[in-house]
């Protein structure tokens, strides 16, 4: 299979982002370690994944500024995975995501894990763009600005 075009030189922020966490195995390791996952066994435990794969997908985060590695919490000679301030920052899309599956891939009633606040102990409310005044803005109330070519 070709290998995709890098679009670290491209003007759209949405191809660039997908180019660093856009595949399935990525999004689920960030996914984990929001849950806490940290080290590598746990990870290729959960989720099943080929160890050669995980390891690729691991590096790619820790490139890209995702994750960092650091000495293993229990003293042991192992590594872990951790997430950075800029993988923090992706908390957002991983619960819009969640909140689209819930919304559109599940019959009603069907189970499904619930992301919960952990003050409040509901579930947290559907995530909608804003404007700067508190309104929701609906995907035709806006434009991209492309840059001139």
């Amino acid at each position: 299979m070709p290998r995709r075009k890098p679009t670290h030189d491209e003007p759209c922020p949405v191809a660039r982002a997908v180019d660093s966490v856009g595949d399935r195995w990525s999004l689920l390791i960030v996914r984990n370690a929001f849950d806490g996952m940290r080290r590598f066994s746990d990870f290729q435990r959960s989720l099943g994944v080929a160890r050669n794969i995980l390891s690729d997908r691991l590096r790619k985060l820790v490139e890209a500024g995702i994750l960092a590695t650091q000495p293993a919490s229990d003293g042991s000679a192992y590594q872990e995975y951790v997430l950075t301030a800029q993988g923090d920052s992706l908390f957002p899309v991983v619960v819009a995501l969640r909140q689209w599956g819930e919304q559109h891939l599940f019959q009603r009633g069907e189970p499904h894990s619930v992301l919960i606040d952990k003050r409040t102990g509901k579930p947290l409310p559907y995530m909608a763009p804003r404007s700067k005044e508190g309104s929701a803005v609906a995907p035709q109330a806006t434009e991209v600005r492309k840059v001139p070519q």
